[in-house]
């Protein structure tokens, strides 16, 4: 049942988006799916970017300058991992291969 459910709102949400943002859906040619999936990354950059400087404000108000670097450091790593896969692969072959 929540299976139905998530595919439900999976579907309507494409959908949503596909009506909202034709342009962007149809820019690139046929292939639809690619051309959402990027604007979705899109979307969710600028969400984890501000969500990292409102944080980060919040660090800065309290004056706590080695937990914002901290943080900041943080949040530049997690932003590669999921932002970057094809690089993080591409480094960790390079890495294995001069250690092995």
């Amino acid at each position: 049942m929540r299976l139905k459910r998530r595919a439900v709102v999976v579907v309507a949400c494409a959908l949503l988006v596909l009506l909202v943002f034709p342009a962007f859906a149809w820019a690139a040619g046929n292939d639809v799916g690619a051309n959402v999936s990027k604007l979705m990354r899109h979307y969710a950059a600028e969400l984890y970017t501000g969500v990292v400087a409102i944080f980060g404000l919040g660090f800065l108000a309290n004056r706590r300058y080695r937990e914002l670097a901290t943080f900041l450091m943080a949040a530049i790593v997690v932003a590669w991992l999921v932002f970057s896969p094809d690089q993080i692969a591409k480094t960790a072959r390079s890495l294995g291969n001069q250690i092995l």
